[in-house]
């Protein structure tokens, strides 16, 4: 995907959400067609708020994240979970790409993770806010 497609997709996805207001949305292109940057953060229907960053960079025909945060937490404010590629973590075997993730007892763990896409995280999200009652 080109860096345009990608940013007006974006929009688009966040935009078509009936379960989220867009609290703050910057899409920056700091070299054009080459290198961007977005920042957000979204609040959801139960009061959790979704934050995230994303630099992005054309590598060829490629588009590439070389940067990422996407913080997800609940309406009390404490951590669900956070993917991020802040290389502080050497020991998860998908350095420096890792997600911490929040529990009750507010310790948090770091596990290996490969960068997601906004989309994934969404859906993510989707199972907190719509647990399927097995």
């Amino acid at each position: 995907m080109r860096l345009k497609q990608y940013l007006v997709f974006v929009e688009g996805l966040l935009s078509s959400r009936r379960d989220l207001t867009v609290e703050e949305l910057e899409i920056r292109e700091i070299e054009p067609d080459r290198t961007a940057r977005l920042r957000g953060r979204v609040q959801f229907w139960d009061g959790s708020t979704l934050q995230f960053a994303e630099s992005l960079a054309m590598r060829g025909l490629a588009l590439a994240k070389t940067r990422y945060s996407y913080h997800y937490q609940d309406a009390g404010e404490h951590l669900v979970f956070r993917y991020d590629n802040v290389p502080h973590h050497p020991q998860v075997a998908t350095y420096p790409h890792h997600k911490h993730i929040g529990s009750a007892s507010l310790v948090e763990r770091v596990e290996a993770a490969q960068a997601p896409e906004l989309l994934a995280v969404l859906r993510e999200i989707e199972t907190h806010l719509y647990p399927s009652n097995k």
